[in-house]
């Protein structure tokens, strides 16, 4: 794939993220596009490697020396089909996805890996801009009525799939716009949300409905969806955010960060966010608890915000520089990663717990109090190690404990793994006939991409329990 040698005389090129005086006072995304001829040059690098590991690094099982061939011979339509062949949203995987696949990559062995996702991206976006990427409707109708409950990458990849195998498919979502986390939970500045409506534009042509607004088992009865639908699929995500249970927990100004980052989003979109309301870091000192992907999202929009100090704590140790030995080629590597809103400012610390919260006399948070730990899993207090550290705003990105129970799960009486999560079949089918489940609802909190290929797997199952073959 792409030039027999072209690994050995190209090097890996990435794309240039806009200057960080300049990006932290807009909500633009950060990235600059690669002009085409690099891309051609990346996608050379592709080797000719038997074996192309980025196929199982990807949860999609993406299709990606073709893809890399193909833009490296200027096939851009082709690229398109491609790539859309397993994915059906390239373009949200292609800004927030990890990229596992390069992580994968038969050339990472002994050197840089091919930048395989800033090659996805820009084949996606070549796409909508060149006209390749049209509604494909189902030419033939079941007649067989879904219900996708949930709107994120799982539901919306299943509703797709499922309206070209031409079911009719209605999106339940209880927010007021569609696109679950990837609307009110992404920050503006990794994925602009003019991404999401283009593609619900394709979905509505395919016929695909959405109701928002509509929180099923709140004000959407579970049972007027049990009658008025063949097949019900829970993509509901795995909401219940992680608690920290210190004393001071109660202060004013201790918020999940699902409270604070998708304020932000609202007003990025035009909505007024009442101030009795308002979570906001403008002039405050802010500590962040938990050192993973929303811990970075809570610090990129807290210097947005204009945080006067933002100091960011991780309870495990700090990572090694390079890919640790426990983590070999072609596994995902444990090592530091330095994310775009790191660059920006603020501190980070590692092997901190967090004691006790204290206030300021009127119910507000005023400092915390916090000691340095040992490895897992005991993270054991190192003696003397004790600190407090002054806050305005403390957030919690301490990860999620799977989907929230009471409500729709609760009402439908489906059963739960020993995560806590929906449990199903290999189809995805849950314990009760008929209604499936996908993406971090089952699965537990995970990736954007692991997200669409379960909504791609639900869908299959779904289409085979209607008509007995998936299409």
């Amino acid at each position: 794939m792409g030039k027999v040698t072209g690994f050995l005389e190209y090097k890996r090129e990435v794309a240039q993220r806009r200057p960080v005086e300049e990006r932290v006072k807009d909500w633009f995304e950060i990235y600059l596009p690669l002009p085409e001829e690099t891309l051609k040059t990346q996608g050379a690098r592709c080797m000719d490697c038997g074996v192309p590991f980025c196929h199982t690094g990807c949860p999609l099982n993406n299709i990606i020396p073709d893809w890399n061939d193909l833009v490296y011979k200027g096939r851009w339509h082709d690229a398109v089909r491609r790539l859309h062949s397993t994915n059906n949203f390239p373009e949200f995987t292609g800004r927030v996805c990890p990229a596992p696949c390069e992580a994968a990559c038969v050339l990472g062995i002994n050197a840089p890996p091919v930048t395989i996702k800033q090659i996805e991206r820009a084949i996606v976006d070549r796409g909508f801009e060149l006209g390749y990427i049209k509604p494909e409707p189902a030419p033939v109708k079941t007649g067989k009525r879904v219900a996708v409950v949930g709107s994120g990458p799982a539901g919306l990849a299943a509703a797709q799939q499922l309206a070209r195998a031409g079911h009719d498919v209605t999106v339940f979502e209880k927010n007021d716009r569609i696109g679950g986390l990837m609307r009110y939970g992404i920050p503006q500045f990794k994925m602009e949300k003019d991404l999401i409506d283009r593609r619900l534009e394709q979905m509505i042509a395919e016929g695909v409905k959405f109701e928002t607004g509509a929180a099923v088992g709140v004000n959407v009865p579970v049972e007027d969806l049990r009658k008025e639908f063949h097949a019900i699929l829970l993509a509901g995500g795995a909401e219940q955010p992680r608690d920290l249970k210190v004393p001071g927990r109660e202060l004013g100004g201790i918020h999940f960060a699902m409270e604070f980052l998708p304020q932000q989003n609202r007003r990025c979109e035009g909505d007024v966010v009442p101030e009795d309301e308002a979570i906001l870091a403008t002039g405050k000192r802010v500590v962040i608890i938990g050192g993973g992907d929303t811990g970075a999202d809570c610090l990129g929009t807290s210097h947005r915000q204009g945080a006067s100090s933002v100091t960011q704590f991780e309870l495990l140790p700090k990572p090694p520089e390079e890919r640790s030995e426990t983590t070999p080629w072609p596994l995902w590597p444990m090592q530091l990663r330095t994310e775009s809103a790191h660059e920006e400012g603020g501190v980070r610390e590692w092997s901190v717990s967090t004691t006790k919260f204290t206030g300021d006399g009127n119910g507000r948070v005023k400092q915390l109090h916090g000691v340095r730990v040992g490895p897992a899993p005991r993270f054991e207090a190192q003696a003397g190690s004790e600190f407090t550290i002054e806050a305005d705003l403390v957030l919690l990105a301490m990860g999620f404990l799977g989907p929230v129970k009471r409500g729709m799960i609760e009402q439908l009486g489906v059963a739960l793994d020993q995560r806590g999560n929906v449990a199903t079949d290999e189809q995805q089918m849950t314990s009760v006939e008929g209604v499936f489940a996908a993406g971090d609802m089952r699965r537990g909190q995970s990736l954007v991409v692991w997200a669409i290929a379960e909504g791609r797997k639900a869908a299959a199952g779904i289409d085979r329990y209607l008509t007995g073959a998936a299409k």
